[in-house]
């Protein structure tokens, strides 16, 4: 029998959370041992000890803090004894059927990184095409240009058949991995507090030759966005943390120059619209998504002054940030 250890980063989504546990409770293969590892962003409110009885089997772990996404991960990746990682978000759910055929595909033909279909509660299917960002396609309009121009291009990257199309980054939902190419990696960068790290870590499976792979034989439950929604705070919060992220992204891959062009290039598209909606929000208190880029607003300009003071874009959050002071 193979040995999978599947790792899940949990900060507040104890409902979802409870869900996707039960799912992986059914599991039931003659073939696959499951390893669950499950670690705490420190949510601090007393639930784990709870999730603790009611899956004994499973290993819970506390995290020193909320230290994002990426070290969540490698926490968990640290306590895995398999020598097969599978990443999946609390607002997942799978199946005997699905998650068997995903990793009978995963020991065969050894992809570096493997992802498979997502649904979502409609039965929608996630769209999964992903490019990497490049300098002339980080931004909508340009990349929606880019797509149209090239599209035999693309398509020809994509490589789609029965079996497999091949994007080149998937989402950090649904992420299988060997230990070996994970190790090759040094795992999820730590820069990254929440977003674009799953961008990045497959930019640097394809840096040194791995193939990024998305499986249409197998198929999951995402319920998208499920903690990341809860209210106006948390929702300026994660809004705010994508752009972040950008900017993290942004100095870790392209060269000085074309970095100072696209950072200048996001600031002024945050404070052009961002700012102008948060001055409306003042006389229409009252409209919730003005609340909300009010908030983005002040979010960022506390971002920007954190910039200029310690001279890194990492998000304040972030691990490596707090390494750094």
């Amino acid at each position: 029998m193979d040995f999978f250890s599947i790792l899940i980063v949990n900060y507040k989504g104890w409902d979802s959370l409870k869900d996707c546990l039960n799912s992986l409770k059914e599991f039931n293969s003659k073939r696959y041992i499951l390893e669950v590892i499950i670690v705490d962003n420190c949510s601090n409110d007393d639930k784990i000890e709870n999730f603790k009885i009611l899956f004994p089997n499973y290993k819970f772990i506390i995290n020193s803090g909320n230290n994002g996404f990426a070290n969540g991960c490698n926490l968990a990746a640290k306590n895995a004894t398999s020598q097969n990682f599978l990443f999946l978000n609390p607002d997942t759910k799978v199946t005997t059927k699905d998650l068997e055929i995903y990793f009978d595909y995963f020991l065969k033909d050894k992809h570096a990184v493997l992802s498979c279909l997502q649904i979502d509660e409609n039965k929608t299917c996630y769209k999964q095409h992903n490019l990497l960002p490049k300098f002339t396609t980080f931004f909508g309009l340009s990349r929606a240009i880019y797509r149209k121009i090239n599209k035999s291009k693309i398509s020809q990257t994509f490589n789609e058949n029965e079996t497999y199309f091949y994007p080149e980054w998937v989402t950090g939902a649904v992420v299988l991995i060997n230990k070996n190419w994970f190790e090759k990696i040094n795992g999820w960068n730590e820069d990254y507090w929440m977003y674009m790290e799953d961008v990045d870590l497959c930019k640097r499976i394809i840096d040194k030759g791995g193939k990024i792979a998305v499986l249409k034989k197998a198929t999951l439950f995402h319920k998208h966005g499920g903690a990341s929604r809860i209210n106006i705070v948390t929702k300026a919060l994660t809004k705010t943390e994508v752009v972040i992220s950008k900017h993290v992204y942004i100095q870790n891959n392209f060269s000085a120059f074309l970095a100072f062009l696209l950072h200048l290039r996001l600031m002024l598209g945050i404070v052009l619209e961002k700012y102008l909606l948060a001055f409306l929000s003042i006389p229409l208190f009252f409209i919730p998504k003005l609340k909300v880029n009010r908030n983005i607003a002040i979010n960022y300009s506390k971002y920007l002054f954190s910039v200029l003071k310690n001279k890194t874009f990492i998000s304040p959050r972030a691990i490596n940030f707090k390494k750094q002071k």
